[in-house]
């Protein structure tokens, strides 16, 4: 199946959902007066048990894994918890549902109920003062682990016997004998976005990466013995290279909603650009290697199996690459649009293939325990954490974006741009 029918295809399900939504909207009207009746009883009754609710951000797979998981895992910490009995309940917030497979595990775990219940109570809510006691808050509404709970509690989400065995035979059916380490490797494009939500979202181009520059990557992984499965929902490119264990899942036609959750969950690493999908491969606990991380700033930097390099920034008026330092220093180690960049000159030029290559392996060697270190590395590292801004501080939420630094920034980069850490 080409690339291009594959995105037809994926726009008429997403259409198809949109109808969906405005039937959705339709049935909430009607049911936004008799949500004031419940919400009152919930007031009444909040002496005895407070009931609170959450809706979850169910449209990006990012946000619907992450954030969810950090809930479980703050629940288990007793971080952010009413200190008296009460009763939490969830709902899908945003339609159409990303993965209908993670909603299905995380109804599992979770007392979720249907939206055209409990949004019309929240929206109700919402108009009576003191109603955000009811609201469970933040901890649904982030997904940053500034508590380092991913290293401290086990994933919240299992498969059933007979997932296993329909995961098990995916991976037969995609070539994949049992017990052969695979790797998954996501590439963020514009496509998905102009797919599901079309307009302009040019303001996050400075995040797309060409999938191209990964396969030497990918070739050297699956030399040794890995298979390298390109991820995406929807995608612009196809990868070019024949090397049989190197699989375009992207765009073969074999990509659905069960697979790509199961994939995240037992690959032997992920390698990601920082975006939605890799946040399935962190709450299932899997290693993950970050390369053209931009904004640096927003480095996941709060867990031990985490490494990371990120995209150049090339000051065109002077010609020359900025210094750790000077990205900081000018606010683009936090800057979130593509004309946030323009704006001071800065063009982002992507990792090459051999950067991105060197920090793969450097993770494949790590879990493999045959790593060799240079015996400067350490003293490198820690001059690439005195300069990142470990304490920084959210500007939106005012919350702190880091807790204990735990991750590694890339050993072959840091050698081969040394003075980059002036």
């Amino acid at each position: 199946m080409s690339a291009e029918t594959f995105i037809k295809r994926q726009l008429t399900e997403i259409q198809q959902g949109g109808r969906a939504m405005l039937f959705r909207k339709m049935k909430l009207a009607l049911l936004i007066l008799l949500a004031l009746p419940v919400a009152l009883v919930f007031r009444l009754i909040r002496s005895w048990v407070l009931v609170r609710w959450g809706g979850m951000i169910s449209v990006y797979i990012g946000h619907f894994a992450a954030n969810t998981e950090l809930y479980l895992c703050e629940r288990d910490a007793c971080i952010n918890v009413p200190k008296r009995r009460h009763v939490d309940l969830f709902y899908m917030a945003y339609m159409p549902i990303c993965n209908q497979q993670l909603a299905k595990m995380w109804k599992r775990v979770l007392r979720v109920w249907p939206s055209w219940i409990l949004d019309p109570i929240s929206r109700v809510n919402r108009l009576i003062p003191g109603g955000a006691v009811h609201e469970i808050g933040n901890n649904t509404q982030r997904d940053r682990d500034v508590h380092n709970l991913l290293d401290r509690f086990p994933p919240h989400l299992e498969f059933t016997p007979e997932e296993e065995a329909r995961g098990a035979a995916g991976l037969r059916a995609m070539g994949i004998p049992p017990d052969t380490p695979f790797v998954c490797l996501i590439v963020r494009d514009s496509a998905y976005r102009d797919v599901l939500q079309p307009g302009d979202w040019s303001y996050h181009n400075y995040r797309d990466c060409d999938i191209q520059n990964h396969i030497l990557a990918a070739e050297e992984l699956a030399d040794r013995g890995y298979f390298v499965i390109r991820m995406g929902a929807i995608v612009r490119k196809a990868m070019k290279t024949a090397h049989p264990r190197i699989i375009d899942y992207a765009t073969n036609g074999m990509r659905n909603d069960f697979m790509d959750i199961y994939l995240g969950a037992k690959c032997k690493f992920c390698i990601s650009v920082g975006t939605g999908f890799d946040a399935v491969p962190c709450v299932f606990r899997r290693p993950i290697v970050y390369v053209n991380i931009v904004p640096l700033g927003y480095f996941a930097t709060f867990r031990t199996q985490c490494l990371g390099i990120m995209k150049h920034h090339y000051a065109a008026a002077e010609n020359r690459e900025l210094v750790l330092s000077e990205i900081f220093n000018q606010d683009l180690g936090f800057c979130w649009t593509t004309s946030g960049y323009e704006s001071q000159g800065i063009k982002l030029i992507e990792n090459t293939p051999e950067e991105i290559r060197d920090v793969v392996i450097e993770m494949a060697e790590r879990l493999n325990s045959t790593w060799q270190p240079h015996e400067d590395d350490e003293t490198l590292q820690r001059r690439f954490w005195e300069i990142f801004p470990t304490d920084a501080v959210d500007a939106d939420q005012g919350q702190p974006m880091h807790g204990e630094i735990r991750a590694r920034f890339g050993a072959r980069f840091l050698r081969n741009n040394r003075e980059w850490l002036k």
